[in-house]
């Protein structure tokens, strides 16, 4: 019984050496197939990344060519501008404030507000003093005129005298009359000219004061309108007013606070006046030229807005060699290091009133440096002020007409008045 179990074991052993044998002719049929399959795939596969290598490079070397090489870019740019200081030209205790920080203000509106009453009492003085030097000065001129009569009449005096004198002379030869008489007649005569003489230098005195001009040229008049000028101006500087429209920033004034000539109270940022510092490093510069275009980018509004603007100026030394404390490397341990220098970007005027920028504010720029027409650096000087206000001069003018109103009203004839008086 055991020995037909055991060929039984054996033959079913046999059965399964026999089924598996075709599975073993398959694998190794398609053994030998497979390699000559794989490496055609390879080589594919090789020519494929052969060609996207290729084509990358043909479009790195184009992508330079077109743009990259004619391109500088940053993001080492800062919006920059205008900070206009609002400081008093005259001492004064402030007694009002106009504005506040963030606050827009248009040209010429109050800002702050000095106490006006010394102003104002010196202003009345120089006013009154100017009236006074016209009075005088008409004065000389009549006096002059006066002058001239004293003088006719004294001439006419003269000759009386010179004609009595030889009546008695002609008397004293026949002696009709004495000698006393011919000697008192000669000093009449002696004393009417030296009347005559005194009256001369006294007119030439009075005319030399008021020779060539008029009241209101005459020096006495312009000394006494140069200090109601300055009364005017000092007690018109009380008030503080705008010298730009824009915004207020760094306000420190306060209530009752005692400023004297030059303390920064606030500023006025106006915001048209703005443009970009880009630091580029020196490296960037060998094509940089001034009116090239610029692609601007700022972070407060991302790639939602670009603005456009031009190369404006290069700067005339890096950052560092005007830094408060310059690099010394003269020294031994000296490190290289590269330097980067500012460039200003004028931002189109246009898309700047649009979306408005800050001061301060970060931005990446991008140069193109196609055109190289431009100069490296600035040819002319400015044919015209860059920036100018005028609402002083409108204090001065304001000043004189006030002086031509005194001299005026005081300078009237008021022979008049004097009679009803």
């Amino acid at each position: 019984m055991a020995t037909a179990t055991t060929d039984n074991n054996a033959a079913n052993e046999q059965k399964d050496v026999n089924a598996s044998a075709p599975d073993n002719a398959a694998d190794k049929a398609a053994e030998k197939t497979t390699p000559t399959k794989n490496p055609r795939k390879r080589k594919l596969l090789l020519l494929g990344l052969l060609l996207i290598v290729v084509l990358g490079v043909i479009g790195v070397w184009a992508w330079y060519e077109m743009y990259g090489r004619w391109s500088e870019s940053t993001d080492d740019a800062y919006v920059n501008g205008n900070v206009v200081e609002i400081t008093p030209q005259v001492t004064g205790t402030v007694v009002s404030i106009g504005a506040d920080d963030g606050d827009l203000v248009r040209e010429g509106q109050v800002l702050v507000q000095f106490d006006p009453n010394d102003a104002e009492v010196a202003l009345q003085s120089a006013e009154a003093n100017l009236a006074k030097v016209v009075r005088q000065v008409r004065g000389l001129y009549s006096n002059v005129d006066g002058m001239k009569a004293q003088l006719a009449a004294q001439r006419a005096e003269v000759q009386r005298a010179q004609d009595n004198f030889n009546r008695r002379r002609s008397l004293a030869a026949g002696g009709a009359i004495s000698q006393e008489e011919l000697s008192h007649a000669k000093d009449d005569l002696t004393t009417a000219q030296n009347a005559l003489t005194n009256i001369q230098q006294q007119l030439a005195t009075s005319t030399a004061l008021v020779d060539d001009t008029q009241v209101s040229s005459h020096p006495d008049v312009k000394s006494a309108a140069a200090q109601l000028r300055q009364a005017y101006l000092s007690n018109a500087r009380s008030t503080l007013i705008a010298p730009v429209t824009g915004y207020v920033a760094k306000r420190t004034v306060q209530l009752g606070q005692r400023v004297q000539p030059g303390t920064a109270l606030m500023a006025v940022i106006p915001l048209d006046q703005l443009w970009i510092d880009a630091n580029f490093k020196e490296t960037q510069l060998g094509q940089m030229r001034i009116g090239q275009p610029v692609d601007i980018e700022a972070d407060l509004y991302g790639g939602d807005v670009k603005y456009s603007g031009t190369v404006d100026s290069v700067g005339a030394g890096t950052g560092s060699a005007f830094a408060l404390l310059p690099a010394q490397n003269a020294t031994g341990n000296w490190i290289k290091i590269v330097q980067r220098v500012p460039v200003r970007v004028r931002i189109n005027a246009d898309e700047l009133a649009k979306h408005p920028l800050r001061i301060g504010l970060s931005t990446t720029v991008d140069v193109n440096l196609h055109d190289q027409s431009g100069p490296v650096l600035a040819q002319q000087p400015p044919k015209q002020p860059l920036f100018t206000t005028d609402v002083y001069a409108r204090q001065l003018a304001d000043a004189d007409t006030m002086i031509a109103r005194v001299i005026h009203e005081n300078s009237a004839p008021t022979s008049g008045k004097t009679a009803q008086r």
